[in-house]
């Protein structure tokens, strides 16, 4: 088997250090080396992560298998896996003498081994259809199986040989009779997620036809688009599975009623254990005795940005209880403590995004790591591994002691560290105004690479999406401010009424209120910045947004008119009124504007920026991927049109085959150099 040892040289990042400082370039975020999150052994001992290099040529990224020793004093990333095809999703053995991941090097998707005393992968599964994701027995003796099948066949084959046939018919059209009929960037194909499981050997393969454990329920394990294997777990002593699916029906497309269902590992008829909510069960997790199971819930149907309430569950008598359920967070994901008295929870938090300790019996909450966002982690023993980034660095790894009264956080990869030595970063600074309402709201501004005292410099305003989101301190291949700052602009960014971290009353506030209390955040938001940092140039100010905030780029359009020089807007919504009868989540448009459109007209008009384009007058750059069916191509169509037919300048950047984001490699570097091409233009003295 191949390995190679990642060093860095010293003479190179010598030399790189001792070079005249630069800014950070749309090229350096195009080709980074991505740490994906740590998987920790059994032991704790070990831990394999992914990592994503990038392949301009081929313009796509490429995934391995690493792997650090965390019992060495200073652990040295090892190389597992060497393919042309990526190998991601990795999980240990039971015993910590393997490790199984997910690839494609076979022709199709499947499971591989890959024994670490040496030897080659070795195929874990050989099935007709694609392994989606899976999740091993705590014992070893089963492995989860998620695959897109179609439900009335009788077995996988018959998947298979459907889809064979459908490529080489000649006849294209598609038949629908409910929603979703295209869901993100996919049309529906009839098929669903179910949850398989099939017999492990003593050798770790497959050794049984795969049995369905959700096949019986309609809806998708995990869930379309975004679900992973978080959404099922075992038992610890391996014969239970845990699983959260959203029966389909006629209502999927505006329902948020996720279920948690219990079933045999073997296969039997699922048991729905929060039938009683109907809203959103998701994320189950087993304590280590087996006899309490942790899960989050929300509290509205029909609302995704509610507060994730962490809830225990007593599995013998179905009994539930809030944990800390004064903690005004949403949490993210669950991991139990070794001992079972206590969970360790993630949760963004002002303007952070934070693990936390959570006692079991008495809900006490606290901080285990600070500044920061981290991006994902994992707990084995008292040895807590997790992917950390900030505003000035791509996600690294750490890992941290729980117990000690004074454990500090280990920093265990340096990736990129070479090749970015010679970057000067834009220093940031997080601040506070009184907004809407008088409330309290946070923002964080960006100096420029190259500032100077008594400069004053442009400013990038960007706007996040969402709108329950947070442009906060952590890393991002899309709107990332150091972008910016290399190019000599000073970012601006606020965390306005609606985003996540602050509380479940500010999340709501924007619910009902898109153009109201926002838009006054943000203005008080630049004027708290101007007069904070007198460097920031108000004259030259151009503001950016996608998502939500493209529509807030055309909401600025018509009741900020003399706010900025210029605007891009990605991906934005131009009438409320087409989004709330062409996009495919209709949960979202149908709780944030009070219903459907023919029962709350006033609820989607009262801040719909097509009523306003009689007061359009800014420059503005309107982009727009084909395949985004969040916020349709009309959408963005409909913007350039109004800019065009009232004479206002504009340009358009379309995306035949980028979906909501802008993922692929070449297309990155042209938005981004299209995007400050059109800044450098209206900012320029």
């Amino acid at each position: 088997m191949h390995y190679r040892l990642l060093a860095l040289s010293a003479a190179l990042v010598a030399a790189n250090a001792a070079a005249a400082p630069r800014g950070f370039t749309v090229e350096d975020l195009a080709t980074m080396e991505r740490v994906g999150s740590p998987v920790l052994a059994p032991d704790g001992s070990r831990a394999v992560y992914t990592l994503r290099s990038t392949d301009l040529a081929k313009n796509r990224g490429h995934v391995d298998l690493w792997m650090l020793d965390l019992r060495a004093a200073k652990p040295t990333p090892v190389q597992l896996t060497n393919s042309a095809a990526s190998s991601t999703d990795p999980e240990w053995s039971r015993t910590g003498d393997a490790i199984y991941f997910l690839s494609a090097r076979s022709g199709s998707n499947q499971v591989w081994r890959l024994p670490l005393s040496g030897g080659e992968p070795a195929m874990v599964t050989n099935l007709p259809v694609d392994v989606e994701n899976f999740r091993l027995a705590p014992d070893g003796a089963h492995i989860a199986l998620s695959l897109a099948v179609f439900r009335d066949c009788a077995d996988l084959a018959c998947t298979a040989s459907r889809l064979d046939a459908r490529a080489k018919g000649k006849a294209a059209g598609m038949v629908f009779d409910r929603l979703f009929v295209r869901h993100w960037d996919t049309w529906a194909d009839g098929r669903t997620n179910v949850l398989y499981s099939a017999p492990l050997d003593a050798g770790g393969r497959v050794s049984g036809k795969p049995v369905s454990l959700s096949g019986a329920i309609d809806g998708d394990v995990p869930s379309k688009p975004f679900g992973d294997h978080d959404e099922y777990r075992f038992s610890p002593d391996g014969k239970t599975v845990v699983f959260s699916v959203r029966v389909a029906g006629k209502s999927e497309a505006w329902s948020t009623n996720f279920d948690l269902y219990s079933v045999p590992a073997a296969g039997g008829a699922p048991r729905n254990l929060t039938a009683g909510n109907p809203a959103w069960d998701t994320k189950g997790t087993f304590a280590p005795d087996g006899k309490t199971l942790a899960y989050l819930a929300m509290a509205r149907p029909g609302f995704e940005a509610d507060r994730f309430q962490i809830m225990l569950m007593d599995v013998a008598s179905g009994k539930t209880r809030k944990l800390a359920e004064h903690w005004d967070r949403s949490a993210g994901d669950l991991r139990w403590t070794a001992d079972g008295k206590a969970l360790v929870v993630d949760a963004l938090d002002l303007g952070q995004h934070k693990l936390f300790l959570v006692d079991a019996a008495s809900g006490k909450v606290s901080a285990l790591t600070g500044a920061g966002s981290v991006a994902g982690y994992d707990l084995r023993g008292d040895t807590l591994a997790y992917a950390l980034s900030t505003l000035s660095s791509d996600a690294q790894l750490f890992k941290l002691h729980l117990g000690g009264k004074d454990a500090k956080p280990v920093q265990l990869t340096w990736q990129n560290a070479g090749k970015l030595a010679d970057v000067k970063w834009g220093e940031y600074e997080q601040f506070s105004f009184a907004g809407a309402k008088g409330e309290t709201v946070y923002g964080y501004v960006m100096k420029p690479w190259n500032y100077q005292p008594g400069k004053k410099y442009p400013i990038a305003f960007l706007v996040h999406g969402g709108p329950q989101g947070s442009f906060g301190n952590g890393w991002s291949y899309r709107w990332n401010p150091q972008t910016y700052a290399g190019a000599g602009y000073g970012s601006v960014f606020i965390d306005f009424h609606g985003s996540v971290g602050y509380g479940q009353k500010f999340t709501d506030a924007i619910s009902g209120d898109w153009g109201g209390a926002p838009l006054e955040d943000l203005k008080k938001g630049m004027e708290a910045a101007v007069a904070k940092f007198p460097w920031l140039d108000r004259g030259r100010a151009c503001a950016l947004g996608a998502s939500y905030g493209g529509y807030m780029m055309n909401w600025i359009e018509g009741n900020w008119p003399d706010g900025f020089r210029c605007i891009v807007n990605h991906d934005g919504v131009f009438d409320i009124r087409g989004m709330a009868y062409g996009t495919e989540e209709l949960w979202f448009t149908e709780w944030e504007y009070g219903g459907m459109y023919d029962k709350s007209i006033e609820g989607h008009e009262k801040f719909n920026p097509v009523n306003f384009v009689s007061k359009w007058k800014t420059p503005m750059l309107v982009v727009q991927g084909d395949l985004d069916f969040r916020i349709p191509t009309a959408q963005g169509l409909s913007t350039f049109t109004a800019l065009q037919r009232r004479g206002i300048e504009s340009k358009l950047l379309v995306f035949p085959n980028e979906n909501h984001w802008v993922l692929k490699p070449a297309n990155s570097i042209q938005w981004h150099h299209t995007v400050l091409d059109w800044l450098n233009q209206h900012t320029a003295n």
